[in-house]
């Protein structure tokens, strides 16, 4: 399971600005779903750092009072599920009597915990931490959020201890792991229990197991599988009624140990922001991807094709994925599911040969060219295969990082036809092929630097 970690602190000391520019994200692109998650913003590590869960929070600030204490609660929970803290501080404000009331917490968390000094950008390391070492939390670390300074030794430090390797492939070749996703009610523990074929408990009510994954076994086809449930049955504490709430946490982690996602939406029920955030997540981290659309049978024929379009405008992003409408209650389509997962996880892995790859680029651009970039046409030379699961294509040319997003996409759609690769997104990386001359002051050879200089002294006794 990859790491959580948690980033607290009062207001305005940079929690925001850490979390995006560790996640590569901004806060249109992050999930901040209502409920449990109202006030915390989840997200994954870019590729610049090594792999788990970031969780941002609201400012603590101690007697708070109407919605500043819902956000209170939030930041609580948020260490609750965290497997390490990080305590966000302002060094240009230096230690407050917030920060100790913060640290107080912390402490009473139990959780392990760095201190971390934002804003310490034109400061010496010790300058720069010599006021928080009265927080008792440790040797503090100076770090500039908004410039990018000392992040991925402060990464290196947090995530100390943990395994977080990412295998390209799983180790267990001949199993295909699947992670059904989605809101709360939209029947994913009666699509599990129906793909199984018996009715089984899939999502456990244990309080403080909250972050692990439920892994269900099964074969059909003779294809071996592992179904991973993220229904998140919890039961809230000093409430008796069990209350099912969607676990973001949960989720995350198993769509990053699964090689197919399959998101379900409920077919009665407007298809939420939350929805494509999630699936917009798990798309960014390049997991194969079925959609099925649930409840399907009762819907009204004069209502089908709207829906149909409603799915498309949420979802544009996700026009590689699969999309099944289906019953899991009755079992309609269901049947139909698991091939798909076949065919996407093979799409994700499959071996795209260097030759073919750069033949179809040249088809492309034959039939649409690149643009213009100041007089001078982008060109795009040759393709190979740069990874699996999902698939990468190396593109080399020249002034490649002025190509469009549009002419991206178009070269995706294009790979995608020719290899047949649906239910995988395609992720296509772009190099320009280095100027063999760039930073010489004279490009040209002895021989065609003489016969310059011997026109430019004819050309003068001429005149």
């Amino acid at each position: 399971m990859l790491p959580v970690i948690a980033l607290v602190g009062r207001p305005n000391v940079g929690k925001s600005t850490l979390f995006n520019i560790l996640t590569g994200t901004r806060d249109a692109l992050v999930a901040d779903l209502p409920g449990l998650t109202r006030d915390r913003k989840y997200g994954y590590t870019k590729a610049d750092f090594a792999p788990c869960i970031i969780v941002d929070t609201g400012g603590l600030t101690p007697g708070a009072d109407g919605v500043e204490k819902l956000m209170a609660e939030q930041s609580l929970r948020a260490m609750e599920e965290a497997d390490r803290v990080l305590f966000v501080v302002d060094t240009r404000e230096g230690c407050t009597s917030v920060d100790h009331f913060v640290a107080q917490l912390i402490r009473r968390s139990g959780k392990p915990c760095i201190v971390v000094a934002n804003k310490s950008e034109g400061k010496e390391s010790f300058d720069a931490n010599s006021d928080f070492h009265q927080l008792g939390l440790g040797e503090p670390m100076a770090i500039s959020a908004t410039h990018g300074s000392g992040l991925q030794s402060l990464m290196e430090q947090t995530l100390e201890g943990f395994v977080t390797n990412v295998n390209e492939l799983p180790d267990d070749r001949d199993r295909i792991r699947v992670a059904v996703i989605g809101r709360p009610n939209v029947g994913k523990s009666t699509l599990i229990n129906r793909l199984l074929g018996e009715e089984r408990l899939v999502a456990f009510d244990q309080p403080g197991t909250t972050r692990d994954s439920v892994d269900v076994p099964f074969e059909r086809d003779e294809q071996k599988f592992t179904l991973i449930d993220t229904a998140g049955v919890r039961r809230r504490a000093r409430v008796e009624e069990a209350i099912e709430k969607f676990s973001i946490i949960k989720a995350l982690q198993a769509v990053d140990s699964a090689n197919v996602v399959i998101g379900v939406v409920d077919a009665h029920d407007t298809v939420a922001e939350q929805d494509a955030a999630l699936f917009g997540m798990a798309a960014e981290r390049g997991r194969a991807m079925i959609i099925a659309v649930n409840k399907w049978d009762n819907i009204p024929m004069d209502q089908r094709d709207e829906i149909r379009s409603g799915i498309d405008a949420r979802f544009p992003f996700l026009d590689f994925a699969y999309l099944h409408f289906i019953s899991a209650r009755h079992g309609t389509g269901v049947g139909d599911l698991m091939g798909s997962v076949v065919a996407a996880y093979q799409a994700s892995i499959r071996e795209l040969p260097t030759p073919e790859l750069t033949r179809i680029l040249e088809v492309a651009i034959e039939q649409h060219q690149p643009p213009l970039v100041r007089g001078r046409r982008i060109k795009l030379r040759y393709a190979h295969q740069g990874g699996r699961n999902p698939p990468v294509i190396v593109i080399h040319g020249n002034q490649t990082d002025y190509l469009p997003e549009t002419y991206k996409r178009y070269l995706v759609h294009t790979y995608r036809d020719a290899f047949n690769l649906k239910g995988t997104p395609i992720r296509i990386q772009l190099r320009s092929d280095e100027n063999p001359f760039a930073g010489k002051r004279n490009p040209l050879t002895p021989r065609q630097q003489r016969k310059r200089k011997r026109l430019i002294q004819r050309v003068k006794k001429s005149k």
